[in-house]
């Protein structure tokens, strides 16, 4: 779907970190160099019936199920994910594929082979859904507990060094509830693709993290069986299917080399590898948040969510 120009100086503007602001455009909030990549997906990617699109709010689970669909959709080469970081192997429309400092499909494990394409996206639905509703390309889309997610993003963010004066975790609860930060409100992003997923289930599958967590190696059949390539249920296809979740769970993917940098060494974003294993778990938040945070956030996601019908976050 073809975007207007997008006049950045006339967009409303909200503090977030440091020097950096977020831009709100299409009632989302956006750092302006991530708008501006944003922009160029929505006018040069052309998705392929083929295509896998993983679509999360940031810090949802978004690493974990990069590794388990690379796995999944390319088991001859599963063996990957023990030496590449799931980012280089799934890229990111917006930050790897599109922007200032990206590479080529070609440059990526999961988007080399043009019939099998693993691509992600932390665009809301709202903002892309015109682009991967072109073709009969398949979405996947994974959310987390609200609170959790606010904590682990919280945690993530001063890791960058390019981050300057993080928010306390007053202020993280604070913008957070208010829908400001990056491609938020986080409520309004999860809502997006649930809806659609309940009004075409065979084109969007909605996953929680703590679905997930529980009882990895279901639905790992389950995203198998949606993706067109389902284990057949035989021995072997029953060892591959064991294998794959031992080899994607935290405790071995936070161990392997590829993983266990502190150098913020991808060019295209300015995060040491490690960080995005924090092993934060399902209830992390209440170990940061008071009672009186939680009780605010729950009251905003019974509104949010319950309110819609999807009973979830509480």
């Amino acid at each position: 779907m073809e975007s207007e120009k997008i006049d950045y100086s006339s967009l409303p503007k909200e503090k977030f970190r440091g020097d950096d602001y977020l831009c709100q455009w299409n009632g989302f909030w956006f750092r302006q160099p991530f708008l501006e990549a944003a922009h160029q997906v929505l006018n040069h990617y052309k998705p392929l019936p083929t295509d896998t699109v993983l679509a999360s709010y940031p810090k949802t689970g978004t690493t974990w199920l990069k590794a388990l669909l690379y796995s999944i959709i390319n088991r001859s080469s599963r063996d990957s994910i023990l030496t590449n970081h799931p980012h280089m192997l799934v890229p990111t429309l917006e930050i790897q594929l599109y922007g200032p400092k990206t590479g080529s499909f070609d440059s990526f494990a999961g988007t080399a082979n043009s019939s099998a394409r693993i691509l992600a996206t932390h665009l809301p639905y709202q903002v892309i859904s015109g682009t991967i509703n072109s073709t009969d390309c398949r979405v996947v889309y994974i959310t987390r507990n609200p609170k959790d997610t606010l904590v682990s993003s919280w945690h993530f963010y001063p890791n960058s060094k390019e981050v300057k004066d993080p928010w306390s975790l007053e202020d993280a609860v604070e913008k957070f509830c208010n829908g400001v930060g990056n491609c938020g409100p986080y409520y309004d992003h999860v809502l997006g693709y649930w809806k659609e997923s309940l009004e075409r289930p065979n084109k969007v599958f909605f996953i929680t993290y703590e679905e997930l967590k529980s009882d990895t190696k279901t639905h790992v059949k389950r995203l198998a069986e949606f993706l067109g390539c389902p284990f057949d249920g035989d021995g072997k296809e029953e060892d591959v299917l064991d294998e794959i979740v031992s080899s994607c769970s935290f405790e071995k993917m936070s161990n392997y080399e590829a993983n266990k940098s502190d150098d913020g060494h991808m060019g295209w974003l300015k995060f040491p590898l490690n960080s995005f294993f924090r092993q934060g778990g399902t209830g992390d938040h209440k170990n940061y948040l008071t009672p009186e945070m939680i009780n605010r956030v729950d009251k905003i996601t019974a509104e949010k969510f319950h309110g819609s019908g999807f009973i979830y976050g509480i």
